[in-house]
């Protein structure tokens, strides 16, 4: 279809600089430990944008985001229950196609003490407080809540068709806005997907759909609002594609997922064994990663998954299992240490390092994953039951026992886990056809999407936490803690299927590639090698020394607080718009300071982030409570209002004002975030520790771009630099700029030999040695290629080591701050030489590489300093 989708129009609008800005109150209600990430912001603004312009052309709002699974559909469900409460609705209707999601959703809007509970403490909208309800209907509801009515789509359509006592009616619908969302949306499409010519129109049979009904509810009010959300919408139909083009508001694949980084690596782990033997592998290896994970001081616990084709079958390798597993020995794990598989070999030796008998390890493999440990999810009975709902979805909390699930077919849908990491295939039969996935191959590669979210993890203090960390490292032994495994027999047939499933899906790429980078042997021999250093600065902190006072915004604030009267009010009900009360309002006006100190300490005791010594970290010049409390620059000009129907004001009143207050106040200091800064100073480290062979991962490599050899560019820039003796590295595979600046630099090399006894050029592929931090910011930056030059003197040596960063034209104004931090490296970068030599060492930046258009700064930059 030629025609745009929505999202492809704000598409533009985002690369013209028009999209709105993301509202402060979605952050700022939202659980503190949610950060928003790049796509879930940008998800929120191309909605936001969308029903705020002249696209919605005087249209209900009725909205899809196809979002892949894991990527926190739920998150933007909550934010846009924040955003349509502020524009005057109170009743929201929660429905999806399996009642084992409406239990795991209920626990993240519902329960604040689950680990996915989705909202802060205290929601607070135009300067109330607000709670979140949930409701059978809509008959009765709390005009100042967030009323949720929780349903499935089969119960919703009976309900419609067949009114019954305490559930919505279609009267709800009409007569006062609702906003109705949609998870697992795909399943609502019974009319657009799947009917003949005749059945469509037969309109006896499209009343009795789902999708009718659905569409009926919405249609009931002009400002009634539909909003679904699915990661599998099928766009292939033509019938859904021409339903779906002026809807799908914001498109966010698993391809896309994955490509930037947001799910695991995933491997398949074929093996000639029993269903036992293999089972019995994929704890070894889950064992492995727990270990590992406590190694890097991660509190991680990896679970197991094992999927039978029946329920039968199920039952029968449970009790297999455990009666195989109370009666394992060493020998078993200890035959498979020269396993040509590098997991499984890397595993062993590991545990042979620490027990050569390997006893501990049977030992820890039986209590891990014994009866307590392990859950059932079989049946449709058993998936409905509550607890169970509860457990598959908090596998991650620490309170949770569970690391081993035995499940035949509930676990492909609505669910998701960030701990799952091996998948064990328990059957050996195929569905497929002429080399087609069939049904049963499709679900598995659902269930692998189910378990690629990445599970986040930090080792060292710059790595990203929730992103893949490794793909420029996969050699790395941490590498098996962000990689999926799908243990399975070994059937070339079978892989072939699944492989396509998976490309389908979209959490395989097309044509992934593994590059192996390697340096030159005539370069590890050389004296630079075994001798020089290299530099890079630090991220640390920045100090809050200087920080005397709480925002101006917080300081100027002000707060509400209406007292509950107590009384009565009656209402005429045959004279409209007639009240009869026995009270009056009474409105008292305070500042901070002005309420007595005994009451404000008070309020203050119940938040553990106002103890004097945990604000004293974030207020470093603050000298006491009270001047935090009363203090011009803190809390004191805070201005409270309360509204009583009392003459005087009580202490109680006072207090309840202070908490509304005080849990404003906390909740903004936990949300300071945390600022740094790049060292000044560039510190030692040699050559030799830094620069080694490595294989990175890159996804699709195509045309003359990154994964390509310079070798293989069909352009001018094509050489070999096997045989370039200044280019440490065998091969250049960067970008299509990268590749330009190494022919660029060729070109220039015949000159620099006549100042500088030593060239090297240095690919910078992802060593986390040779990220340098923005000296303001401490943003991290690694630059992509690093020149070093050597001039000998009489008493050592001067070497210049310079960075270089070629930029494609759309980044030049994007990183123009990479650019600004380059150039004043030489100027405020300071190379600390103590314990090194008696060697001069200047550290350099150069302005952007561009073949286009920045040739001319570039090659003055180069006159000027050689």
């Amino acid at each position: 279809m030629s025609e745009q989708y929505l999202y492809q129009k704000l598409d533009t609008l985002k690369q013209v600089g028009f999209l709105k800005e993301l509202p402060e109150y979605i952050k700022s209600n939202l659980n503190n430990n949610i950060v928003l990430r790049d796509y879930q912001e940008e998800a929120f603004r191309y909605f936001i944008t969308y029903v705020e312009s002249d696209l919605i052309k005087n249209k209900q709002i009725h909205n899809l985001f196809h979002m892949a699974t894991g990527s926190g559909k739920t998150v933007i469900m909550a934010g846009l229950i924040l955003y349509f409460y502020m524009k005057g609705y109170r009743k929201f209707l929660f429905f999806v196609n399996q009642n084992n999601i409406i239990e795991k959703t209920k626990e993240n809007f519902l329960n604040p003490f689950s680990i996915k509970y989705l909202f802060a403490n205290n929601i607070e909208l135009m300067g109330e407080q607000v709670e979140i309800k949930e409701v059978d209907n809509f008959a009765f509801y709390d005009k100042n809540a967030i009323n949720i009515c929780f349903t499935s789509t089969q119960k919703l359509h009976l309900d419609m068709n067949i009114p019954r006592e305490n559930s919505p009616t279609i009267e709800d619908f009409e007569d006062e806005k609702i906003v109705l969302i949609s998870d697992e949306s795909h399943h609502i499409n019974t009319v657009t997907k799947g009917l003949t010519k005749v059945e469509k129109t037969n309109i006896e049979e499209n009343v009795k759909s789902w999708e009718y009904t659905i569409d009926r509810l919405f249609r009931a009010n002009r400002d009634n609002v539909l909003l679904e959300f699915t990661a599998t919408a099928d766009l292939k139909d033509p019938n859904v594609e021409k339903k779906y083009l002026d809807k799908i508001v914001y498109d966010y694949t698993l391809s896309k997922f994955r490509a930037s980084g947001y799910t695991k690596d995933f491997k398949n782990m074929q093996g000639d064994y029993d269903r036992w033997t293999r089972t019995l592998l994929a704890l070894v290896l889950s064992e492995y990663r727990r270990h590992l994970f406590g190694d890097a001081g991660q509190n991680i616990k990896p679970v197991v998954l094992l999927k039978s084709k029946t329920i039968k079958e199920s039952k029968e390798f449970y009790d297999e299992f455990y009666l195989k597993l109370n009666k394992l020995k060493s020998d078993e794990i200890i035959k498979f240490k020269d396993s040509n598989n590098e997991y499984l070999q890397n595993a062993i030796e590991y545990f042979l390092k620490k027990d050569s008998s390997l006893n501990s390890l049977v030992s820890d493999l039986k209590l891990g994953f014994s009866r307590e440990s392990s859950i059932v999810l079989n049946s449709k009975s058993e998936s409905e039951e509550k607890e169970k709902q509860v457990a598959v979805n908090s596998l991650e909390a620490k309170y949770n026992p569970y690391r081993i699930i035995f499940t035949v077919d509930m676990l492909n849908e609505g669910w998701d886990v960030l701990n799952l990491f091996d998948i064990v295939r328990l059957y050996e039969t195929r569905d497929g056809n002429k080399g087609k996935p069939g049904k049963t191959t499709i679900s598995e590669a659902q269930l692998i999407g189910r378990g690629a979210r990445y599970c986040p993890f930090k080792i060292e203090e710059d790595q990203a936490r929730n992103k893949r960390k490794y793909d420029y490292d996969i050699t790395n032994e941490n590498r098996i803690l962000e990689t999926l495994l799908y243990h399975s027999m070994q059937d070339s047939r079978y892989i072939s299927e699944l492989r396509y499933a998976l490309k389908q899906t979209g959490l395989l790429a097309n044509a992934p590639m593994e590059i192996e980078y390697r340096l030159k042997d005539e370069f590890k021999e050389s004296e630079f090698f075994k001798k020089g250093h290299v530099f890079s600065n630090q991220r640390r902190e920045k100090l809050r020394n200087s920080v005397s006072q709480i925002d101006k915004k917080i300081q100027d604030s002000f707060y509400q607080h209406k007292v509950a009267s107590g009384t009565s009010v009656l209402y005429g009900l045959f004279d409209e718009g007639r009240a009869i009360t026995n009270g009056t309002t009474n409105i008292f006006q305070y500042k901070f300071k002005e309420i007595p100190l005994n009451i404000t300490e008070g309020a203050m005791a119940n938040f553990e982030i106002l103890k004097f010594k945990t604000l004293k970290s974030y207020f470093p010049n603050l000298k006491s409570k009270k001047e935090f409390l009363q203090g011009d620059n803190y809390l004191g000009n805070i201005t409270l209002q309360i509204e009583s129907y009392y003459e005087k004001i009580r202490a109680k009143d006072l207090y309840d004002g202070s908490m509304k207050i005080l849990k404003n106040i906390s909740s903004y200091i936990q949300k300071i975030k945390t600022e740094y800064e790049g060292t000044r100073e560039f510190y030692v480290k040699n050559i030799r520790d830094v620069l080694k062979d490595k294989k990175i991962y890159i996804d699709n490599p195509h045309g003359d771009g990154l994964g390509i050899s310079q070798t293989m560019v069909a352009n001018e820039d094509s050489m070999d630099l096997a045989f370039e003796p200044w280019y440490v590295y065998n091969d250049n595979y960067g970008t299509t700029e990268e590749k330009a600046f190494v022919k660029y630099f060729k070109g220039i090399v015949k000159d620099l030999r006549q100042k500088y006894d030593e060239i090297y050029l240095v690919r910078n592929e992802r060593i986390p040695a040779l990220a340098i931090y923005e000296f303001d910011t401490g943003e991290r930056f690694e630059p992509d290629f690093l020149l070093f030059l050597q001039k000998k003197g009489i008493d050592g040596y001067l070497q210049e080591q310079i960075y270089i960063e070629p930029k494609g034209s759309h980044l030049i104004e994007k990183d123009k701050w990479k650019e600004e931090f380059l150039l004043k490296i030489e100027e405020l970068g300071i190379p600390v030489k103590k314990y090194v030599d008696d060697n001069e060492y200047k550290i350099i930046g150069l302005p952007f590489f561009n073949k286009d258009y920045r040739m001319e700064e570039f090659k003055k930059s180069l006159d000027k300093k050689f």
